[in-house]
């Protein structure tokens, strides 16, 4: 699968679509946008999916699994064999994302893109591109091919959701460390200094927090990530679910299948993959406003309006999940309400 090609095919919100869900909304009776970011979500899903018709009766949550290398410096509270226990649980659907989304109707698909160990785990999709990255104040987290792979990985997987009949898509990760990856891709890509985009993750003391910092400004001294080149920033810096996750989103917009980040390291990876392909931005959702430093700021640089404000940082998926029963009582309200003509009141009007 040719990057380049996918890249090409990937085509603008549908126009059309969207001034017809604009026009729906204008017709249903009540106030004009008394919904919301909700709204505008529904109005997003027309032009993403092509048609104001809208249907995300059937809804995944994609979550992408792997290992950090980065681990090896202290950076988290729990070790990497957590990775592939939680990764077991989501496929016995006993994680959280899977108790919230089997209440929003979705099904749950964990994919090992790198989770370290040789044993595949019973009901993850083995699609591992290695066992996880390297240290990268060692090496680079991973080869360009290896960062290539791994996003093919994902524009295969939202390939087969859209011939399996999904209509919405959610995404999630699973990656001891990976809040380390995704904070030296933000640093690099939002250009800005690590501090200003690290958190403490899962937790961490303030010895911890401050070598979590000095961890991610040496790899990027070290390495020199491209910020022009985001397959760079992935490939040095950032890990196999983040690479996988940005294919997911550009093969997302390539089948026209409307997707929902959740937190802090989707929207890491979804800033990569519109800095690949910036009309990817189209297809995107934001579910909620991660609790880390850098929330606001990569849905700001995404462009993205959150539906939820809760303080959530949990990851897996849970804003997908989270998001999912608020986007279905909007589209009953889309698609079931009474327009202002069926109940004989006057419409509406926007007021300049």
């Amino acid at each position: 699968m040719n990057l380049d090609e996918v890249i090409k095919s990937v085509k603008q919100a549908d126009e059309a679509a969207v001034k017809q869900a604009l026009r729906r909304w204008d017709q249903v009776a009540k106030p004009l946008n008394s919904l919301g970011v909700l709204e505008e979500d529904i109005v997003r899903i027309a032009g993403a999916s092509g048609t104001a018709a809208i249907d995300i009766s059937k809804k995944a949550i994609v979550v992408m699994c792997a290992d950090n290398g980065i681990v090896e410096e202290g950076v988290t509270q729990t070790g990497q064999e957590v990775t592939a226990i939680v990764a077991g649980n989501m496929a016995k659907g006993c994680s959280c994302v899977c108790i919230m989304a089997g209440k929003a109707g979705a099904d749950v698909i964990p994919i090992d893109v790198g989770i370290a160990g040789h044993d595949p785990i019973p009901g993850v999709l083995p699609r591992k591109i290695k066992e996880g990255t390297q240290n990268f104040l060692k090496a680079p987290s991973m080869s360009r091919g290896q960062a290539l792979r791994a996003m093919e990985v994902g524009i295969r997987l939202a390939y087969e959701l859209k011939e399996k009949g999904y209509g919405l898509a959610g995404s999630g990760e699973m990656g001891i460390g990976n809040t380390t990856t995704s904070s030296a891709v933000l640093s690099v890509l939002l250009d800005q200094e690590p501090e200003a985009v690290t958190g403490r993750g899962a937790g961490l003391t303030t010895d911890g927090y401050s070598r979590k910092i000095q961890v991610i400004k040496d790899g990027i001294a070290l390495h020199r990530p491209d910020r022009s080149d985001p397959v760079d920033v992935l490939a040095k810096v950032g890990g196999f679910d983040l690479a996988a996750l940005a294919g997911f989103y550009i093969g997302c917009g390539m089948v026209r299948l409307p997707v929902v980040l959740d937190g802090l390291i989707t929207g890491a990876a979804a800033l990569a993959a519109v800095g690949i392909c910036p009309r990817v931005r189209d297809f995107l959702l934001a579910s909620h406003v991660s609790a880390e430093p850098a929330g606001e700021m990569v849905l700001d640089a995404l462009g993205l309006r959150p539906a939820i404000r809760a303080g959530m940082c949990l990851g897996e998926g849970t804003g997908a999940a989270a998001l999912f029963p608020l986007l279905d009582m909007a589209a009953a309200v889309y698609t079931q309400m009474s327009s202002f003509e069926e109940i004989q009141v006057g419409q509406y009007e926007h007021l300049v």
